[in-house]
Order: structure tokens, then C-alpha cells, then sequence
């Protein structure tokens, strides 16, 4: 297994993966993903915020981070933290606990970039998941209904979104 950056060579993939993601959370959610815009995949691969989990030569697993996301944390956003966004997996390899990988991965990228924390918010209130990612060691934070969403994918508009936190242990200065 091995994690690095996503290349342009990997748009397609990266697209299949959010459909075969959206088409899932079609059947179990009333919010799901859009169909996201393929400049913000590049600009994302551009600025190396794009993330590939590679298992046997495949893509299993990709995510997006940043270092700022104040329309979703709003005054917590101050905080020195890691955002993971859009975790899509290959259905090749569900079942293989790809969000603990990425943890561990995120809690070493987030202290070698001296950020106290790792966030992740998914809409609406869907309890398995807020219960997945417990398991996976986030602190669940509560809901939170967004006041400003120009800019962000059409499925925040007028959403409720579930916080998720882990904090890093160590110094950060």
C-alpha cells in the first residue's frame, strides 16, 4: 500500500470513483454528491490536494485535503488543521478499513505540516457513518447548519453537516 499524490493520468479514474460513490449514495441518502467539476479536480492535482491510497498497481482509495475551510468550520477554522474531503473508495477494496488508512496517513502529513488537527464533515445525519467514523477515531462534534455556501459543491446548499475532529498529540509550533 502506498499513498501519494493523484496525477492528471488519474482524472478518469478519480471520476469514476465519485460516480460509483454518488450512484451508492443515491440509494441510501436524500443528499448526495454533484457532479464536480473537472477544474476543480485539476486545480486540486495541481496544487497536490488530490490523494491516491495505491493497493496491487490499483487505485483503492482517493480524498482531497486542504489547510483552510472556513465556510464549513467558520471560527474554527483558525485552528491549525488538516480538512479531508470527498473520500471516494474503489469497490474493489471496501471492506478494507481504506478511512483508518488514511488516518494514519493524515495523522503524520498534519504533524510534518504542524497542524493540531483532522477534520471531516459529511451531510446530513447519517448515524452509520457518524458511527464509522468514530470507529475510526474521530470525535463527533454534532451538527452544524451552514450560513454560507456560495462556492462550495451544490450539495451544501442549505445543508446540515455532521463535524467529525481528531486531534494529533505532540507539539505544533
Amino acid at each position: 500500500m502506498t499513498i501519494q499524490n493523484s496525477t492528471h493520468h488519474d482524472i478518469d479514474e478519480i471520476f469514476r470513483l465519485y460516480k460509483i460513490a454518488t450512484d451508492l449514495q443515491k440509494t441510501k441518502f436524500p443528499v448526495h454528491w454533484p457532479e464536480f467539476e473537472r477544474s476543480l479536480i485539476e486545480t486540486e492535482i495541481k496544487e497536490n490536494r488530490q490523494w491516491k491510497l495505491i493497493i496491487d498497481n490499483k487505485i483503492a482509495c482517493i480524498w482531497a485535503t486542504t489547510f483552510s475551510d472556513v465556510q464549513i468550520w467558520e471560527e474554527r477554522n483558525i485552528d491549525p488543521s488538516l480538512y479531508i474531503h470527498r473520500i471516494a473508495a474503489n469497490p474493489d477494496f471496501r471492506g478494507q478499513h481504506l478511512v483508518k488508512q488514511i488516518v494514519e496517513w493524515a495523522m503524520v502529513f498534519a504533524k510534518e505540516n504542524n497542524k493540531r488537527f483532522i477534520r471531516m464533515d459529511t451531510v446530513g445525519d447519517n448515524p452509520g457513518l457518524i458511527e464509522y467514523y468514530i470507529q475510526c477515531g474521530f470525535d463527533f462534534l454534532g451538527l452544524s447548519t451552514l450560513k454560507h455556501t456560495k462556492g462550495l459543491p451544490a450539495h451544501y446548499d442549505n445543508a446540515t453537516v455532521s463535524l467529525f475532529q481528531m486531534e494529533i498529540r505532540g507539539d505544533y509550533d
